[in-house]
């Protein structure tokens, strides 16, 4: 015990000399810790401190929690902050993967891009939607291909949203497969052995198909967009969502199709053909043709 108290004062002497307060109970230990770990917060930007407080939501037990911290991490519009929402790409309920999807977009596009992919494949309707959409918002051309695999997806909300984001990135390689969801017998598309091509019925991948054919802009987009336009039997607003793709083209071949709809019995088709035809003269005008 003596030789105790003796080391004790030594060491004690010895931090007095170094100018190093030593806590002499557990309590001073742990207060000592704490004011380490404080000192250390004090150092992290407000985005790093707001970042690492909903990484450790991440990790609730209560899915409603880790959704709103992803949203949280996604309004931040930050790249390291969708970068900690990473991780919940992988969570096990659907809600907080959708969620996620949206969340890590303040990425650069190729990373959040090669992140997202896999769940394109999701086994879950919803997640699949939110990743198309997500996708559509990198402008990346990575996940074109499995975009347009998910044109034949079972659920009209996957298709639909998967045809939405192909417009948005844009790439001409989707055109074919766009022609054939309006019109199967387009001839864009190779045809499958024994395997007649059903034709698409859901009215909102038809005009979701039909924009982005007229926001991609390539004229081999023109002949299922003009048979979908003559068509009588199919959708007033599909027919009317063919017009203005079909203006958005600007092909002047489009013009007598557009012409044939001016005395359609639906004045906002008829109106669309119009406005879609004095855009075309405009463009055609401008390039001097």
């Amino acid at each position: 015990m003596q030789d105790y108290r003796k080391y004790s004062s030594a060491l004690r002497l010895a931090a007095v000399i170094l100018g190093v307060a030593l806590p002499t109970t557990a309590a001073g230990v742990f207060a000592a810790n704490a004011r380490q770990e404080q000192t250390g917060k004090q150092h992290l930007t407000p985005l790093q401190l707001e970042s690492e407080k909903q990484r450790l939501r991440l990790s609730s037990a209560e899915t409603e929690d880790r959704r709103e911290a992803l949203t949280r991490l996604g309004s931040m519009h930050h790249p390291e902050a969708s970068r900690v929402a990473l991780s919940a790409l992988g969570d096990p309920s659907p809600i907080v993967r959708a969620t996620a999807a949206a969340s890590v977009l303040s990425l650069p596009a190729e990373e959040s891009a090669a992140a997202l992919l896999p769940l394109l494949a999701d086994k879950d309707e919803f997640v699949r939607q939110q990743v198309a959409y997500a996708f559509g918002q990198t402008r990346s051309r990575a996940a074109v291909a499995a975009l347009i695999d998910r044109l034949a997806d079972k659920k009209d909300s996957v298709r639909g949203s998967a045809a939405v984001a192909l417009g948005q990135i844009a790439d001409a390689a989707a055109v074919p497969s766009l022609a054939a969801v309006l019109n199967p017998q387009s001839g864009l598309m190779p045809a499958k052995k024994n395997k007649k091509s059903k034709r698409e019925q859901n009215p909102f991948v038809l005009r979701a198909a039909a924009h982005s054919l007229g926001q991609i802009g390539d004229r081999a987009g023109l002949p299922a967009l003009i048979v979908v336009l003559q068509d009588e039997k199919a959708g007033d607003d599909v027919r009317r969502e063919a017009a203005i793709a079909l203006g958005a083209i600007g092909d002047s071949s489009a013009i007598p199709a557009l012409r044939g709809a001016l005395t359609a019995p639906d004045p906002y088709l008829s109106q669309a053909a119009h406005e879609a035809i004095r855009k075309i003269s405009r463009l055609q005008n401008s390039r001097g043709t």
